[in-house]
């Protein structure tokens, strides 16, 4: 019987009703605030089966980019507790970076990420990180094996066993992935669509990371949903 326990985890989605997040979730096909399906943008409507094969794996994470990767909850903790750790960690006040955005192709798959790095977003990254471990179960044998089986350095060995993820802190990668794993031929033009599609939705304005999501998967079959979200409380990167 498949483990039913839920899993959270603290992203930055941009707003609802955010040029930003209509873009994402119009190329995921799905809401992660409500739940819902949505339609694809029009740029991708000709070949339409493609990419929702193309999108599967990475619509059930919502659009997002992961700052505390998927933990389940400390048996000692509760979910209202979470939350009111959230919240207070949002409202701390601290400087709202600013990102000039691309879209490129990371490790085979297609995502959106910093033209180049920022200080604050990796900050605000190894904060979430390490503040919200309090809360995080320790991981289980059968997931170690899995990401030990995915190849990883030292580094990234000793992030996993005392943090429970590898790609952290000088790992980290800012990034909101659009596509699952795209074969080599087609990498060029899914990437040529999606920057059609977004300066078509977003225009070039750069992006501000200036909230957080807190996120619920309730089984591990269920797509993850937006729990809370809050603006982050301080003056933003200039």
């Amino acid at each position: 019987m498949a483990d039913e326990t839920p899993r959270y985890a603290v992203y930055f989605v941009p707003a609802a009703d955010s040029d930003l997040y209509r873009f994402g979730s119009a190329v995921l096909q799905y809401d992660g605030y409500t739940g819902r399906p949505v339609a694809a943008p029009d740029e991708c409507a000709a070949d339409a089966a493609r990419w929702r094969k193309a999108t599967e794996e990475p619509r059930r994470y919502g659009f997002h980019a992961t700052l505390k990767a998927p933990f389940a909850l400390a048996p000692a903790c509760s979910e209202t507790q979470l939350v009111g750790a959230f919240r207070s960690f949002a409202a701390l006040g601290r400087k709202a970076a600013v990102i000039e955005p691309e879209i490129a192709v990371l490790s085979g798959f297609t995502a959106l990420v910093p033209v180049r790095a920022s200080p604050a977003v990796d900050a605000l990254a190894a904060d979430c990180t390490t503040i919200f471990d309090a809360f995080r179960a320790p991981m289980s044998a059968q997931e170690r094996a899995r990401r030990l089986a995915s190849g990883l350095d030292p580094s990234q060995i000793e992030n996993l066993d005392r943090w429970g993820y590898p790609y952290l802190f000088a790992d980290f990668r800012f990034h909101m992935t659009l596509t699952g794993t795209i074969e080599a031929g087609l990498r060029e033009p899914t990437v040529a669509t999606l920057r059609r599609a977004f300066l078509r939705m977003c225009g070039s304005e750069p992006i501000a990371i200036d909230r957080l999501a807190l996120v619920k998967q309730g089984t591990p079959e269920a797509a993850f949903r937006v729990l809370s979200h809050a603006l982050l409380i301080g003056v933003r990167e200039t």
